[in-house]
């Protein structure tokens, strides 16, 4: 299952289903597009065997009850940014969010990224808030909010290309520690103890997938283009979105992958729970009725690379 509309976060996915990797696994995957309760509850549930997500959303799962493993982690580093339109020459840094007003898909965890960043950077942390009902660039352009969150590597790339453009600010620079977009896939626990053999299969299929996309940017767009028409996606844009992330080593050191020293995949333990011990103090866990949970979720638990291919058996996949 989709984590949101087919994008470049998605993209090994669709490249393993294509090249035919999922096929010599003995495998014949659905992609299907994220139910309304989230692709964490379908997993959860079982309406879906795999899905992507990250190791916050996990952890914010857990703590409802989930019984969710990350199993792959392709994204290394956040990617996360906040910005106001470049034309709002009243914000110039995020000290400047105080008293403004914040375009939210209304998640806890956001604001407390937000509050962080404008306290590190001598501000109050005090601001407004609008749900965003459609596009966050939309929701600023109609000056119905001042700043919003966007990823360098979709909408950054959009902005660069499209407009409108905009001046942004990212998290490790103003205070927000450890890693907040572990995007990966995860699966059910249940599933990876009662059948780890098709779990180590799909895993190991998809690990290929997003290799050869790093490996192979501009072939693996043209993939993800074909694969999921129904997204109306631009090839020049999304060519664009797969250099972003290979020029900043997003899913990690290409050398290092080529040396065999690091695997692609790889889950990021000590920079998520850094991120989730963050928005632990902040309070931002609860559980199914809503009371604050004091517990920290522990992501050594909530994550295994032991489904991976090795450093060495993937080091091939990289000229």
């Amino acid at each position: 299952m989709l984590s949101w509309a087919p994008d470049t976060n998605h993209i090994g996915v669709y490249v393993a289903k294509h090249l035919g990797y999922y096929a010599k696994a003995g495998l014949q995957p659905d992609i299907v597009a994220v139910a309304q309760a989230g692709a964490e509850q379908a997993v959860n549930s079982g309406n879906a065997d795999f899905a992507l997500s990250n190791l916050t959303n996990v952890s914010i799962a857990s703590t409802k009850d989930a019984q969710l493993l990350q199993v792959l982690q392709v994204q290394q580093k956040p990617s996360a940014i906040w910005c106001s339109l470049q034309s709002n020459t009243a914000i110039t840094r995020p000290k400047d969010f105080d008293g403004k007003t914040f375009a939210t898909f209304g998640s806890n965890e956001s604001d407390a990224v937000i509050k962080r960043m404008i306290e590190h950077d001598g501000g109050k942390g005090e601001f407004d808030k609008v749900t965003v009902g459609t596009s966050t660039f939309q929701t600023l352009s109609s000056g119905k909010a001042d700043f919003g969150g966007f990823y360098a590597t979709w909408e950054g790339v959009q902005a660069e290309m499209n407009g409108p453009q905009l001046r942004c600010f990212t998290e490790p620079d103003y205070g927000v520690p450890g890693n907040a977009d572990t995007i990966g896939v995860i699966t059910n626990s249940k599933t990876a103890k009662q059948n780890p053999e098709l779990v180590r299969k799909f895993t190991q299929a998809t690990q290929r997938g997003y290799a050869y996309a790093y490996e192979h940017p501009d072939e693996a767009a043209k993939i993800l283009v074909d694969e999921a028409p129904e997204a109306n996606l631009d090839l020049a844009f999304v060519k664009r979105s797969m250099h972003t992330i290979v020029d900043g080593a997003y899913w990690g050191d290409m050398n290092a992958m080529k040396q065999g020293s690091f695997t692609l995949g790889t889950n990021d333990v000590s920079g998520s729970q850094q991120y989730i011990d963050f928005l632990a103090q902040a309070k931002v866990f609860t559980d199914a009725a809503g009371k604050v949970v004091d517990t920290v979720p522990q992501v050594q638990t909530l994550s295994t690379d032991k489904f991976l291919l090795s450093a060495q058996e993937l080091a091939p996949s990289f000229k």
